[in-house]
């Protein structure tokens, strides 16, 4: 099969980075979510250029391949959660971000990573829906730039809350954006059961020519809420069989960011799953038996329509 399991560092931040990806590689992870952070790779530290070289030689010794995320929630303001944004209405503000954005790209070029991950923010009150595309689009300009000079796609995130939250919304920035070549997409399966009006399965068909990173868990309809594995409403053979069938080379990482304090056991408990989960996918198919392939299927060469349908609001989270 052509899915290849990680793990995502925002879940296991109780864990020095060499010994989290230590852990990952024993329990048969091929990769992992980096989130650039204070606790793991401070991308605003001294050093970052050796740090990074070091890092780099750690995730070939281990065999992990790597995508750069950067998701966290206080690396720029240590008073705003996932502030300042690309959406920030001072001018200063919003090139902070862009400048985190252009560093995750270096750092990823650095690290060989498959894409770098980022989202829009939270739309603020004074600024109007309009112009907050008009300052989203224009906040990834250098972010795009970068990446073209580098090699790396950048895979925006649909993020229930925020001004792009749903796959109609990334479709509506691409073509704002003239379909830059490496702009993508981040596919978060969790955020398809939350709002999305297709199926998880359906949405990973739909998305299937933009995916660049995608990002697994359990959760409920309308309720934004990280869960273990069986927690949820998600019924995930069919979607890692719809995730198989696209041909998508990158990483499917599981992200549990607020369950740090048993991290070590959910990356455990999450990798028996899985498995267990695609091994149920391989016995379906005509002929199919035992563990789940290797084998790779080509892309997907066929370009769907964005779903246009209203998402589902969304009722908030427990504060992380």
């Amino acid at each position: 099969m052509s899915i290849r399991l990680g793990y995502g560092t925002n879940g296991l931040t109780d864990l020095r980075l060499d010994d989290a990806l230590g852990v990952l590689a024993d329990l048969g992870y091929e990769g992992v979510g980096l989130t650039l952070d204070h606790m793991h790779l401070d991308p605003l530290g001294p050093g970052l250029a050796g740090r990074v070289a070091r890092l780099a030689d750690r995730l070939g010794a281990l065999g992990l391949g790597v995508t750069v995320e950067t998701g966290a929630r206080y690396v720029l303001d240590p008073r705003r959660k996932h502030g300042p944004s690309l959406l920030d209405p001072d001018t200063g503000a919003r090139a902070a971000r862009t400048a985190l954005l252009v560093t995750a790209v270096k750092v990823a070029a650095d690290l060989g990573a498959h894409a770098v991950h980022c989202f829009s923010g939270i739309r603020p009150a004074s600024v109007g829906e309009d112009a907050a595309w008009e300052l989203l689009g224009d906040s990834l300009d250098p972010v795009l730039d970068a990446a073209t000079e580098a090699g790396v796609p950048l895979a925006v995130e649909p993020e229930p809350g925020h001004l792009l939250e749903s796959l109609a919304d990334f479709h509506r920035l691409r073509t704002r954006l003239g379909d830059h070549p490496l702009l993508g997409l981040t596919l978060d399966i969790g955020h398809c059961q939350c709002l999305e009006p297709l199926p998880p399965a359906d949405c990973v068909r739909a998305a299937a020519p933009w995916l660049r990173h995608v990002q697994i868990e359990d959760m409920r309809r309308g309720v934004h809420e990280h869960l273990p594995f069986g927690d949820g409403e998600i019924d995930f053979p069919p979607v890692l069989a719809a995730l198989d069938a696209t041909g998508y080379q990158g990483l499917t990482v599981v992200e549990l960011p607020r369950h740090s304090h048993a991290g070590p056991e959910l990356a455990r408990t999450s990798m028996e799953f899985l498995r267990a989960q695609l091994t149920a996918v391989e016995e379906k198919r005509p002929g199919g038996h035992g563990p789940p392939t290797t084998e790779r299927t080509p892309p997907h060469p066929a370009r769907p329509d964005a779903a246009t349908s209203a998402p589902t609001p969304v009722s908030p989270a427990p504060s992380a």
